[in-house]
């Protein structure tokens, strides 16, 4: 690894090591824009998908199929993965201004959208990007403390007895969640974070299973698939409620989906030949394919299992009885993954913020110097100050706002409408219209806009939906006191 200085950290990016430009006529080691040799391929770039994508939002997926019914419940989850899948699909073809092979790279989802659109949108999404980024960290800290609490609670249930209180208090899980976070924050960028990657997604599709094998289970012994074609019955719910929480299901449908924030990020780790679009369109069917036939058979095995009574998070909606020990895997393949996607999804925003530090004061050694020491049996480690004191930092402001609103259904669903209108459909939507210069008024323009208008009347459903359900839980709710 090169060393870095003053003037190269200034050109640090979010999955590349910064390294010197080569000689002219280039080197092996070396890609066009003077980076160390990119190395993902398809399958890494859909393990980091696969990891970013299926997170604690599929948990709450037989909830919404429960509020939409059997028709509209599998109908949205489809609607949302062929909107992702081609909206992902133009984005990627924005990596490279110009040509696709030989263009200018945009290492960030800001860069692309500095490159093809100009003026204020710049900001606008900068700040929608950092601020979904900053609300995912939040919604991850409260996922992981639930199924630690989950899996505390179950074993205090088998030891005790079916009707033991087994009240736990989920403070001391999120502190915990806090300062694993703190530790794996200090691994500079993604590329180094490929074997977290792997695990997660393992993880992922390890809780993903026994949730879907446990709902086959529930059908199976009860003898019957509940639900009705409408969804929740007038009665459990009142009219006003059954529209709020229709509305908040789609938020949660379009979290589960999410990802579009960090393609760039994750195309900027794939090397070339073939381009990085073709490879990164492969990643992406791949990994949209597979979410959604999970996402299909979770959501609607917990909907059959349960019916009008399915649990805002699935695998609690188990309840804590037998196979407790099943459970408590899956809860614990829960934690692991959110270790890693927490990671995953955070870099951009950590990126960002040294970036632009390092831009502001090239000169400062606390934000541009890095101090090397061996850790026994890792090898040489570069600690950086800056990158400790502010990563740490937002990880315990992150933990800090999660003790004080713990309520994870809603916040999951506002995240999901704060960010699928703007990230994942008009910005890509925009960068293409400019990038393959699509004239105004012809019938592709048309189809494009009418996507991005049709897209934000849902964002903007969602979002009400789930502030209906915030303001609920506020009521509810004390700071720091909560427990299960």
């Amino acid at each position: 690894m090169a060393k870095m200085g003053d003037n190269q950290l200034t050109h640090h990016q979010v999955f590349d090591v910064s390294v010197d430009v080569p000689p002219e006529g280039g080197s092996k080691c070396f890609d066009d824009d003077g980076r160390l040799k990119r190395t993902g391929t398809v399958w890494t770039a859909s393990a980091h998908i696969i990891t970013a994508v299926i997170g604690s939002g599929v948990l709450s997926l037989a909830w919404a199929t429960a509020q939409l019914g059997w028709v509209a419940g599998p109908s949205v989850m489809l609607l949302f993965s062929f909107v992702t899948y081609y909206t992902s699909t133009l984005l990627a073809a924005c990596y490279r201004t110009g040509d696709p092979v030989t263009g200018k790279r945009n290492y960030t989802y800001t860069d692309a959208v500095r490159s093809n659109v100009a003026g204020f949108k710049v900001k606008i999404c900068g700040f929608v990007q950092y601020l979904n980024l900053f609300g995912v960290a939040i919604g991850y800290t409260i996922a992981s403390s639930i199924s630690m609490v989950a899996i505390t609670r179950s074993n205090c249930f088998y030891k005790n007895g079916d009707t033991a209180p087994c009240h736990v208090n989920s403070n001391p899980y999120m502190i915990a969640f806090g300062i694993a976070e703190i530790i794996f924050s200090q691994i500079p960028n993604l590329d180094q974070l490929w074997w977290l990657s792997i695990v997660a997604a393992v993880m992922s599709f390890t809780y993903s299973s026994i949730g879907l094998g446990l709902g086959i289970a529930k059908v199976v012994e009860t003898g019957t698939i509940r639900g009705s074609m409408t969804g929740i019955s007038i009665g459990n719910v009142t009219e006003t409620q059954k529209i709020w929480r229709r509305f908040r299901a789609l938020g949660d449908i379009a979290f589960a989906y999410s990802y579009s924030l960090i393609l760039i990020e994750i195309q900027d780790t794939i090397k070339s030949p073939p381009s990085e679009a073709k490879t990164m369109k492969k990643a992406t069917l791949v990994s949209v394919a597979t979410t959604t036939l999970f996402y299909m058979l979770c959501g609607c095995m917990g909907y059959a299992a349960f019916g009008d009574s399915s649990h805002e998070n699935l695998l609690t909606g188990f309840g804590f009885f037998n196979p407790y020990w099943l459970i408590d895997i899956a809860n614990a393949a829960i934690v692991i993954h959110l270790v890693g996607a927490y990671q995953v999804f955070v870099q951009p925003l950590y990126a960002f913020v040294e970036k632009t530090a390092a831009e502001k004061y090239p000169h400062s050694h606390f934000i541009t110097k890095d101090i090397k020491f061996r850790i026994p049996g890792f090898g040489l480690f570069n600690l950086n100050l800056f990158r400790l004191v502010w990563r740490t930092c937002f990880v315990i402001l992150t933990t800090v706002i999660s003790m004080i609103l713990p309520f994870f259904n809603d916040v999951v669903g506002l995240l999901g409408a704060l960010g699928f209108w703007p990230l994942t459909v008009y910005f890509p939507v925009e960068m293409y219209i400019a990038t393959k210069r699509i004239p105004k008024w012809s019938t592709r323009w048309i189809c494009l806009q009418i996507l991005s208008g049709a897209c934000l009347i849902i964002t903007v459903a969602a979002a009400a939906g789930s502030i209906a359900g915030v303001i609920s839980d506020l009521k509810i709710y004390k700071p720091f006191k909560t427990s299960y």
